[in-house]
């Protein structure tokens, strides 16, 4: 079995390693995080509860801030490692190089590290300091001192800062990994403490909570609380502990904390209330009791340690995988990388086509709504209007008017009206365009393997952006020739079908040439509008699927084709087209740390655990 405080050690040095790495997040940890499986002890009390005074007995070193009022405004992560001799120093986090051996300096880093975050206000922060205290004095130990839980607001600081604090506080305490310091004064009743109402809240059970009782030494004269060291007022599943801190007296005195904790130690064992309970009692055996039961808690949640280490190292070689291992120097690692990448393009931007993935539907939309509305839109009704027709028809005849049918009239109304759908045809072929250039937008920032890349980004977008316009080009060339090829060569036998209708009989008062001549163009103009509804149904088929074959199909087939021919002749520019995105460079290293931190951390648990 491991050593006593082993483990602990162990635990210390990992969360320590993840800090580093920002591996947590708010609270003691972030949601998944190893921090937040690794347990720890989280201080809890109301403002002036003696938390501090606590601290500094378990330390045995006199470093925290104090004063009236607020006085710990952000978390205060301290993790301490018991060593074999020499001097006591302390290291911050923040200040990695520096090593603290006067506490008094370590004091006033909490301070002016506090007022960095917070200014020099009353506010609170829910950023931790770290602080690291390494002395042959104390047992390995992670503590988080939080700020005191307070029931009204004092002057300068905001109306929320009561919730504000209990939702800090809670923020570590709901954690199933935290265990709880509970710290109440003993010359308070009890029942209206703020720590134990707050644990009774978070750890009904009790599992968690480790009840202090401070101030004892200030109890009214004639009072005790053995009631509640004793488990009878208040029971907890942990025993209770009393504390009896340095009097202000002692602090002004300057009276280091190991005479206190000398002095103490004789108040429990010669106090006629206390003495059954001295051997359970003062900071030196808290601090053996939280050890000792955090060295178990960690002993009994190794399983669910590993299993959440094992969890995350596949999860951080998946992400490996997705960003893209390193990439060999030589020209053909190099070209095998690029057309690799290319093709993970092509295969997303295929799956925006054939809906696999949104976008590709939005073709179906230019041809089912945007095609049909623009051709009902053209003016024909102003075109083939009694007047047009009549002066069309005249131009037609020049000097010698027709015999029977119009034909050359005919012909030219036609012609002109067949010329108003290269508008709607023209505009299908550049609204798909606009969409297949989104859709190669969108399929470039989709290829997790490309974004590593951004020159590459860059070089496939503007290839396929040109093989797009040589589609459109060829689209619009087609759609074009659609209408010309309507215009070149009329359907004659939908003329021949045309039924003969009869004169109808007109007011005798109106000239015959007249009565004659507004019949025969309405008839005309009723005839060329029958035509162009023909040809207009025709095109509205054909031109979907000229578009279709031109630029879809082709984008599907030969998108990066030419990208394809050139990339093999360009040996020298290859190391560029892969130069990647800093920030991912960054990620992929932050990825790598992580990793060797969560298998070194499952090494050593393993090797420390079953010894």
């Amino acid at each position: 079995m491991a050593t006593m405080g082993s483990l602990i050690g162990l635990v210390n040095r990992i969360q320590r390693a993840c800090t580093v790495l920002g591996d947590h997040g708010g609270g003691a940890g972030g949601e998944g995080s190893l921090w937040e499986a690794l347990p720890s002890v989280a201080v809890v009390g109301g403002q002036s509860s003696g938390k501090s005074s606590v601290l500094e007995s378990i330390v045995g070193r006199d470093f925290l801030p104090r004063g009236s009022g607020i006085v710990t405004r952000r978390p205060l992560v301290l993790q301490l490692h018991k060593t074999d001799g020499g001097h006591e120093y302390a290291e911050f986090l923040h200040a990695p190089r520096k090593r603290f051996t006067d506490f008094a300096a370590v004091r006033k880093e909490i301070a002016d590290e506090t007022d960095r975050i917070t200014g020099k206000t009353k506010a609170i922060s829910n950023v931790p300091i770290h602080l690291s205290i390494y002395s042959p004095h104390v047992v390995n130990l992670t503590l988080i001192d939080l700020p005191g839980l307070t029931k009204v607001a004092v002057e300068g600081q905001a109306e929320s800062i009561v919730q504000d604090i209990e939702n800090m506080v809670r923020s570590y305490v709901d954690k199933p990994n935290c265990i709880i310091l509970a710290i109440s004064p003993a010359n308070q009743d009890i029942a209206t403490s703020d720590a134990i109402k707050l644990a009774r809240d978070v750890d009904p059970s009790g599992d968690r909570t480790f009840g202090v009782l401070t101030k004892l030494d200030l109890m009214d004269k004639g009072t005790n609380a053995v009631d509640v060291l004793e488990g009878r007022q208040y029971r907890l599943q942990h025993p209770w502990v009393g504390i009896v801190n340095r009097s202000q007296a002692d602090i002004n005195k300057n009276v280091d904390m190991l005479s206190a904790r000398r002095k103490e130690k004789e108040y429990f064992e010669s106090s006629p209330e206390y003495g059954h309970l001295a051997h359970k009692m003062g900071a030196e055996y808290l601090a053996k009791l939280l050890s000792q039961h955090l060295e178990a808690v960690i002993r009994a949640k190794i399983p669910s340690i590993i299993a959440m280490i094992n969890k995350t190292i596949d999860e951080i070689e998946a992400q490996l995988d997705r960003l893209g291992r390193p990439i060999g120097g030589d020209a053909g690692a190099q070209l095998y990388t690029i057309l690799d990448m290319c093709r993970a393009f092509d295969r997303v931007f295929k799956e925006h086509l054939d809906g696999g993935r949104p976008g590709g539907d939005r073709i179906y939309g230019v041809f089912d709504n945007q095609l049909p509305a623009a051709l009902k839109k053209l003016p024909f009704d102003r075109h083939l209007s009694m007047q047009n027709v009549r002066k069309v028809i005249s131009e037609a005849d020049g000097y010698q008017p027709h015999l029977i049918a119009p034909e050359q009239g005919y012909r030219r109304l036609i012609d002109s009206s067949l010329s108003y759908f290269k508008g709607p045809a023209e505009a299908s072929v550049d609204a798909v365009h606009l969409v297949l250039k989104e859709l190669v937008r969108r399929s470039i920032a989709a290829t997790e393997e490309l974004k590593r890349f951004p020159t590459l980004q860059s070089d496939i977008a503007a290839a396929a952006n040109d093989s797009l316009e040589r589609f459109r080009e060829d689209g619009r060339k087609t759609v074009l020739r659609l209408v010309e090829m309507e215009a070149s060569y009329l359907t004659v036998e939908f003329f021949r079908k045309l039924p003969t209708e009869p004169e109808k009989a007109a007011d005798k008062n109106t000239p015959v040439s007249d009565r004659y001549q507004d019949n025969h163009l309405r008839r005309i103009g009723s005839n060329v509008s029958s035509y162009i509804n023909m040809v207009c149904e025709t095109l509205r088929n054909t031109i979907p699927k000229a578009i279709v074959h031109c630029q879809v199909k082709e984008a599907k087939r030969n998108l990066l084709n030419r990208f394809y021919a050139h990339v093999g002749s360009k040996e020298k520019q290859l190391s560029a087209m892969l130069d990647e995105d800093p920030a991912l460079m960054e990620k992929r290293d932050a990825l790598v740390k992580r990793l060797e931190l969560y298998k070194s951390a499952r090494n050593e648990i393993d090797s420390v655990a079953w010894k």
